[in-house]
Parts: structure tokens; C-alpha cells; sequence
């Protein structure tokens, strides 16, 4: 029978059981989560179990990267089942705190960012990249792990993320591992339970415009129009486009030929009321 993992829900008790490792020479992984696990995040965890000799689960859904006509209130929250999954795994830790552990009366902090938190997410989600660094700051030096893992699906936030620990000195290294689909492309999200059956079928159809547009730069199709072909394709498809682009995969800065750098294509699409966000590299 599978062993449940030890949950915790303040930072005493976090970092009393973090020290006892780092105490006894084992290596520490972290990996946040707004929980509603699914295979993707499982993937996550059995990375960091590679990576480390104990890994932390932290399970948050955290209110200050949602905007008030945002999907706080409905996101799912499934703590029970969440430490199911977990289970399976043998994951050593679950830290589950409450909002007012994490942001206690007088909390007045923010982190505030440039650099690859510009643009893309940020101009439809202004808010966003401010309320992820700081939970994510606060997650990191709450656990102090030697390493944390996040999935490239969102690759942006990714980079987010890693610039922050190196800017603000955090000793902790930032592992991206690579976005986890289902059988027909759909990155996997919790969100995507949102779908209706008709827009789960038309969903892996973002996706295939990644690929194909990737195809077509490799063999020397100008971006600019590839990148028009394929919003086109997805607005006749039914999906509401925030943005398709091409990037340069370290900085995000935007990019215009296949020799400017390594290229990134981030895509962030509307089915119906569904948010869909995907990207691949060229």
C-alpha cells in the first residue's frame, strides 16, 4: 500500500522538516503547484524525485495572480485527491498552507519585474508575473530547496521565475522539464476541464498551428507570415487569439529571422470561456 505523504500547512513546520534533510546531507526538490493534479504535474514530481533525495509538494491556489473577473473562486480545489495521486509516488512532503499563512494581516510585499515578465502573458493579464514572483519567492525561501521544477507549458513563466531567483540571489536552482500532452497534443492543465466536448475537440487544433508554424520557419517561410497564417487558421477554427508569436527562447525579446537565436513560439488562445496556452521551441 502506497505511503501518504506527511502534510504540513505552516512555514515552522515546513522548514523544521526541510532542515532535518539538509541536516542529514540529502538533497531538497520543490514543486509548486496550485494543485489539481494531473498527469503533467506528476510528471513534475517524479522529475524532481530523479533530481533529489526529498521532494516537497506545495499546493496553493494563490489569489494574488488572478484578477477579480478571473476563475479564483471556481479553480479547483481537490486537496484530498491531490494527496491521493501523491501518494502513488511517495512523495515525501505536501505543504498545504491557508491564505492567511501566506499573506498575514499587514502583508504589504510585492516583487516587481521586467525583463521576460513583459509582454505576451502580461498584456492580457497585467497582474499576473507581480503575483507569481511573489508567491513563488515566498514558496522558495519558506522551503529553501535545493532545486525546484516547473513544466515549460508555461515557458514564460518559467523564465519569470528563473531570472527572479538569479536577480534576487536565491539559492535555488530553476529546472524547466517539457510540457506533458495528451495523446492528441493538448498540453495538459488543470483548466482544461473547463472545456465543453466540443471545444475538447477543437483544442489540440492550437497545437498543430505551433508545429506546423515551426515547420514552416525551419524550411524558410518569413515569421511575419507564418505567424499570420496561423492566427488565421485559429480564428476560423473558433479561437479568440491574444497573441501567436515567436520570441527568442532565452529573453523572450522578439525575434525576426531564424538566425536571430534560439526561437520560442508562444500561443495564448480563447475557447469559448476557456484559456488556452501552449508553446514549443522552433
Amino acid at each position: 500500500m502506497a505511503k501518504k505523504p506527511a502534510t504540513v500547512h505552516t512555514v515552522k513546520a515546513l522548514r523544521n522538516r526541510v532542515a532535518n534533510w539538509h541536516k542529514a546531507g540529502k538533497k531538497v526538490a520543490m514543486v509548486p503547484t496550485m494543485g489539481a493534479l494531473h498527469s503533467g504535474h506528476l510528471a513534475l514530481v517524479e522529475e524532481a524525485q530523479r533530481k533529489a533525495d526529498h521532494v516537497v509538494v506545495s499546493i496553493f491556489v494563490n489569489p494574488t495572480q488572478f484578477a477579480p473577473s478571473e476563475d479564483f473562486a471556481r479553480y479547483p480545489r481537490t486537496l484530498k485527491e491531490d494527496t491521493k495521486k501523491l501518494s502513488a509516488l511517495e512523495t515525501d512532503l505536501v505543504y498545504a498552507p491557508d491564505i492567511e499563512e501566506m499573506y498575514p494581516a499587514g502583508f504589504c510585499t510585492k516583487v516587481m519585474l521586467g525583463g521576460p515578465a513583459e509582454d505576451l502573458e502580461s498584456v492580457a493579464r497585467p497582474h499576473f508575473f507581480g503575483g507569481v514572483a511573489t508567491v513563488v519567492s515566498k514558496l522558495l525561501l519558506q522551503c529553501g530547496p535545493d532545486i525546484a521544477v516547473f513544466g515549460e507549458k508555461d515557458f514564460q513563466q518559467l523564465l519569470v521565475v528563473r531570472t527572479m531567483a538569479r536577480d534576487l540571489d536565491i539559492p535555488c536552482v530553476i529546472h524547466g522539464m517539457p510540457t506533458i500532452r495528451e495523446d492528441d497534443g493538448l498540453a495538459m492543465s488543470s483548466r482544461n476541464t473547463y472545456l465543453s466536448a466540443e471545444h475538447r475537440d477543437v483544442a489540440p487544433v492550437l497545437y498543430r498551428a505551433l508545429i506546423d508554424t515551426a515547420i514552416h520557419i525551419r524550411e524558410g517561410s518569413s515569421i511575419a507570415w507564418a505567424l499570420r497564417e496561423a492566427r488565421s487558421r485559429l480564428s476560423i477554427s473558433g479561437f479568440k487569439v491574444d497573441y501567436f508569436e515567436a520570441r527568442h527562447a532565452e529573453n523572450l525579446s522578439p525575434i525576426h529571422s531564424l538566425g536571430d537565436g534560439p526561437i520560442r513560439l508562444l500561443a495564448a488562445a480563447w475557447l469559448g470561456k476557456t484559456r488556452l496556452i501552449d508553446n514549443i521551441p522552433v
